[in-house]
């Protein structure tokens, strides 16, 4: 498995534990589960173009202000609940840091162009033969 191109360090997160919504049951509603976690993404210590791209991103999950916040909550504990939070954001961060290949405009090979001609007369004959029929 190939390691992230730029990996988020975990000093520069805020982990908050939160109750976990969902059914009730033992537990459900006692234990705080679930995980907020927050990103600064001005305050890291990404590059530049990376903070630029996550900004731009049109995602819920960045505020205004440049903050994403990342709900984790499919877990039963708190440790997995983090694992999961911290694998969405440097997941976030990977889809910003990959840059497109350019595409490059090319033009109809000659014989896609014969082909297309030779099927619209074909299709023209066809069309023709449908006159009126006289008797």
């Amino acid at each position: 498995m190939s390691r992230p191109v730029f990996s988020v360090r975990e000093e520069e997160v805020d982990f908050s534990a939160i109750r976990a919504q969902g059914a009730g049951g033992q537990n459900v509603n006692k234990v705080s589960s679930a995980i907020h976690l927050r990103f600064d993404v001005t305050a890291s210590s990404l590059p530049a173009f990376i903070k630029e791209r996550l900004l731009q991103l049109g995602d819920q999950r960045v505020s205004k202000e440049g903050v994403v916040v990342i709900k984790a909550q499919q877990y039963r504990t708190q440790e997995q609940n983090r694992a999961d939070a911290l694998l969405r954001l440097q997941a976030l961060v990977d889809s910003v840091s990959h840059t497109p290949k350019a595409r490059r405009a090319t033009k109809p090979t000659f014989g896609s162009k014969q082909r297309r001609l030779e099927g619209k007369a074909r299709r023209g004959g066809i069309k023709s033969l449908r006159g009126k029929v006289d008797l």
